[in-house]
């Protein structure tokens, strides 16, 4: 059993990142070109470390299951990258942007780390802008930034709508700079399968080549990993239909640690739903929320009279309107956190005042922007991301609201790292959205992207030397060994097992079911017997899976269908220690909703006295319950309050 040491370095809250970098070991330039590093992930996590330790001198290997590691899915964020510059002269400050994160997240995060994150944010920019990041500027040529959820300042950078595909092009061109130089070799659609550990160490990877079908063995002094969050397990979201849970998992179930997998993201702005063969959501931006306006009908018979299609909504004047969240929450309005903003569209539509056929929406509208500022300003500002739901939908957003409705995003839980991000094996670490430490029970809006380039460009350069400093004199892992000849067996073990079972139903069957289960009873609003009954429906559904699947095709060569076999039996997995994790956690906070905890106007309601923890679980094996520990959240510079946003 391991034991959780944060690592969490003495001192002040701010001068803690700067005593720990003075006082951790680092490899000199002679030594790193002795060291071979494995990334897995090339988003903005993942290309950002395997471009920064390349240049420091390792040999790095990267892998991603995309064509090319530009298609990773950090590319679709959309609306910006926070960063405490205080251009605006508004009253930002690094101690600011930690606050709102901490604050944002319910006080379910650590300290060290959002502080962290907000002391380095400034140098994420001054990096973007040298590789050339084509970042919005006002008119003098200064940057311009934008306000986004949960917060009173503007400290968000943007480009235009497309904010995440220009910082992962930077990185990208950063990677492609050292796979010219010869310290980065590339490995595209290839996954990974398995971790290697021997000795108690994480030595290498299995991977399966996705166009021969081939396992592969590679090792490395060190292994990251950085694939991203698990949305997926609900089977529609606005991830990539590719993103999922594997590699996570795979780790979790070799002794990496998973902490508050029950923390996931709804977010506000999606497009509803729309048909039963639909395959995933599309997002859009929460920088909407700045100049647009969220409303629905005040009269109950305006918003049946909108469901029936006998009225559209430029028919119902501006006092019959419900600007519900100006209402609820004047302080911050339409800007209110993505939880709360999430939790109030389900409220109205729950209520009877939904807008759409299927009573699961509300407006998103313009027109006042418009107004105001005029047509030109509003294209230039999101003429992108209205294109791209007039292209969805067939209604013009100029001309009449936007419908909207939230939806799976993010996961604020994932694999527990210490300080330094290394995972409970040694050798072992994980960045980005794939680990569980900046942001609580609540992401920001903006903040992925700040996470991700944060843990790649800033971060693990410095503690993955502490590491590979005392591994020097150790050769090169031999991938011929034991431990790697046991973990590729293993996973033939595993492809065999699925293409075996010969059964009458498609992957996306058993994909769609996880989803329904977790929507209906581990989504937006959780209870004891709703968590209860989708542990059992899911016990159920995984017995269904491993006795009735088909897969098609050969386990040799190309199959997608293989893929999303592997993908979907970890989702199993996680939905259940998903269920687990809620469960337990008998307190609404961020994200996690559940009905027993709830404040007389219906608002999240924590219980710090008994959850003011990380819920970390263990793997105990293969239909066994997994163990808790529990990393004591400690507020030595923030006060814990209610959140309020009114």
């Amino acid at each position: 059993m391991a034991i959780l040491d944060a690592k969490i370095p003495e001192g002040p809250l701010a001068q803690k990142w700067t005593n720990h970098k003075a006082k951790i070991k680092v490899v000199s330039p002679a030594n790193k070109k002795k060291l071979d590093i494995i990334v897995v992930g090339t988003g903005l996590a993942g290309g950002a470390a395997a471009a920064s330790l390349a240049n420091l001198g390792y040999n790095v290997k990267a892998f991603c299951y995309q064509d090319s590691a530009r298609r990773a899915h950090s590319i679709a964020a959309q609306g910006g990258i926070n960063a405490a510059k205080n251009y605006q002269n508004d009253n930002d400050s690094i101690f600011r942007l930690f606050y709102d994160t901490i604050k944002g997240g319910d006080y379910r995060g650590r300290e060290a780390n959002t502080y962290r994150l907000a002391e380095v944010s400034p140098a994420i920019i001054d990096q973007c802008v040298a590789q050339g990041v084509p970042f919005a500027r006002e008119y003098g040529g200064t940057l311009a930034n934008r306000s986004f959820g949960g917060v009173l300042v503007s400290r968000t950078f943007y480009a235009r709508g497309q904010t995440g595909q220009q910082l992962l092009l930077g990185a990208y061109a950063a990677m492609n700079r050292e796979i010219g130089r010869g310290h980065i070799k590339m490995y595209d659609r290839q996954e990974m399968m398995e971790v290697v550990i021997e000795n108690g160490k994480a030595v290498g990877i299995i991977t399966r080549n996705l166009v021969t079908g081939e396992l592969e063995r590679h090792g490395g002094h060190a292994v990251l990993v950085a694939t991203g969050g698990y949305g997926n397990v609900f089977f529609l979201s606005t991830n990539a239909m590719g993103c999922n849970g594997g590699a996570a998992m795979r780790i979790y179930k070799k002794g990496a640690h998973f902490a508050n997998p029950c923390f996931v993201q709804i977010h506000p702005t999606c497009i509803p739903v729309h048909g039963d063969q639909q395959s995933k959501l599309t997002l859009m931006s929460e920088s909407l929320r700045n100049d647009g306006r969220v409303w629905v009908p005040k009269k109950k018979e305006d918003a049946e009279k909108l469901r029936r299609g006998e009225m559209k909504a430029t028919d119902i004047p501006e006092e019959d309107r419900d600007f519900y969240l100006e209402r609820r929450y004047p302080s911050y309005g339409n800007l209110v956190p993505r939880d709360v903003a999430s939790r109030a569209a389900k409220e109205r539509c729950d209520a009877g005042y939904g807008v759409n056929d299927t009573g699961q929406a509300v407006f998103l509208d313009f027109k006042y922007a418009i107004d105001e500022y005029g047509l030109d300003v509003i294209k230039a500002r999101y003429g992108n991301l209205f294109q791209m739901y007039e292209k969805i939908t067939d209604v013009d957003p100029y001309e009449y609201p936007m419908m909207i409705y939230p939806a799976i995003h993010y996961t604020m839980g994932g694999v527990w790292v210490d300080y330094n991000l290394m995972t409970t094996v040694p050798g072992l670490y994980c960045l980005g959205e794939a680990n569980f430490s900046d942001h609580g029970a609540n992401r920001l809006g903006a903040s992925a992207l700040m996470q991700g380039l944060a843990d790649g460009y800033f971060v693990i350069p410095y503690t993955v030397g502490d590491y590979l400093a005392d591994e020097i004199q150790t050769p090169t892992p031999d991938v011929n060994s034991a431990a790697f000849l046991q973990a590729e067996e293993e996973t033939k073990a595993r492809i065999e097992k699925l293409f075996s079972i010969n059964g009458t139903q498609t992957v996306d069957h058993f994909h769609k079911e996880l989803g329904h289960i977790m929507w209906e009873y581990v989504g937006m609003a959780r209870n004891e017997a709703g968590l209860k009954t989708a542990i059992e429906k899911i016990q159920k559904l995984r017995k269904e899976f491993w006795s009735d699947l088909r897969i098609p095709g050969d386990k040799t060569g190309m199959n997608t269908e293989l893929e999303k076999a592997v993908r979907v039996a970890e989702f199993i997995d996680l939905g259940e220690l998903m269920a687990y994790d809620a469960l337990n956690r008998n307190e609404s906070c961020g994200g996690h909703y559940r009905e027993e905890s709830v404040t007389e106007d219906g608002e999240a309601k924590r219980d710090d006295e008994n959850f003011a923890y990380g819920a970390v679980w263990e793997y105990t094996g293969e239909g066994k319950e997994p163990i808790l520990h529990k990393e004591e959240f400690k507020f030595e510079n923030v006060k814990l309050t209610q959140r309020s946003y009114k």
